[in-house]
This record gives structure tokens, C-alpha cells and sequence, in this order.
């Protein structure tokens, strides 16, 4: 079944891949109907828990919720250009802050830390310079490649798991011809008893 579910996630990456724009409207859509189920879950759950001393804190964070799954679902496009400039923002400070932080500190991990900083801040200024445009591609191209590489890492643990399980049943099928007793059955005393 994680074979299955990793192929289905590969195949759904590869096609987000190719179509990004598709990808990018479909994420946006997909995130703002969580967004909105979330805030009308946690609005009833509110109104169940109304005794407790959080209920307007959890009344104004499930309004907040639909009111954001609203919007985003009335204007994908307008919602895709404000978070590929937030993920721009995110790149650029996350680089800054890792290539000062590795000059500054100078660990083990130095040249690694220093790799990931110019890599974010690279990254945060392409996007960054090519926005609003590039609104239409990042946010699908980021979610293609996740589903893409969770779906490798599922196939890749279901094919690694039934060769482990195969090779713990020929050790078990082993162990059980040689009559030696190790691991074909626990040695237990009889209850009351001592062995």
C-alpha cells in the first residue's frame, strides 16, 4: 500500500512539475478550503467548549480561519502573489541570518551553513525579483517537488520494508528447521513454576 500511495504522490509531482500554474491555483484553492473547514471545525468546537475561560480566543481564531479561507478562495492569484512574496521574505532573511550566523560562529558545520545561507538568500532574490510572476510557478513547483519526494520516500520505504520483513521470515523459517529453539519460541515456566 506505500508502494501504491508513493507511486500516486511520484506521478502527482511529476505532473505539478510540468503544469506549475495548475499546481500553484490547485495549492492555493486546496489551502484555502483547509483553511476554512479548520476555522468552522474550530468554531464548533468553541461553541461546545464555551464554559472553558479560552472560548473567545478560539472563537476569534476560527473566524480568523474562515475569514482567510474565504479570501483565498474568492482571489487564488491575489492569495499566490502575497505567500511567493512571503516565501521571498523567508528565503532571504533564513539565508542572511545562516551566513551571518556561520561566519560568525565558524562550527563544524561551517562550510554546510554557509552553502544553505547563500543558497536561501540566492533563491529569495530570484523569486523576489521576478515577483509577481513568479507567484504563478514557486508555490506549485514547492509543492510538486514535496509530493514528488514523499512519494520516492514512500516507495522507497515499502520495497526496504517487505525485503526486511522477506528477510526476517527466511531467518525465522531457519532458525525453525534447525531445531535449536532461538527465536522460534519463548522458554516460559509453566505458571506457579519455577524452570
Amino acid at each position: 500500500m506505500l508502494v501504491v500511495l508513493g507511486v500516486l504522490l511520484a506521478v502527482a509531482g511529476i505532473v505539478g512539475l510540468v503544469y506549475t500554474g495548475v499546481a500553484t491555483l490547485t495549492t492555493m484553492l486546496l489551502f484555502g478550503w483547509l483553511l476554512l473547514i479548520g476555522g468552522i471545525v474550530g468554531l464548533a468546537h468553541a461553541v461546545q467548549s464555551r464554559g472553558t475561560n479560552f472560548v473567545w480566543l478560539a472563537v476569534v481564531v476560527a473566524a480568523l480561519n474562515i475569514a482567510a479561507g474565504v479570501v483565498v478562495i474568492h482571489d487564488p492569484h491575489g492569495s499566490a502573489e502575497a505567500l511567493t512574496m512571503f516565501a521571498a521574505l523567508l528565503f532571504l532573511t533564513g539565508g542572511l541570518f545562516r551566513l551571518v550566523g556561520s561566519v560568525v560562529v565558524r562550527g563544524p558545520q561551517f562550510g554546510w551553513t554557509l552553502l544553505q545561507g547563500a543558497f536561501g538568500l540566492l533563491l529569495g532574490l530570484l523569486v523576489l525579483f521576478d515577483w509577481p510572476h513568479s507567484s504563478l510557478y514557486v508555490l506549485g513547483l514547492f509543492f510538486s517537488l514535496s509530493l514528488l519526494f514523499d512519494g520516492l520516500g514512500l516507495i522507497a520505504i515499502g520495497v526496504g520494508g517487505r525485503q526486511v520483513v522477506g528477510l526476517v521470515t527466511e531467518r525465522m523459517a531457519a532458525d525453525g528447521e534447525d531445531g535449536d529453539g532461538d527465536g522460534a519460541r519463548p522458554n516460559i515456566a509453566p505458571e506457579g513454576g519455577q524452570k
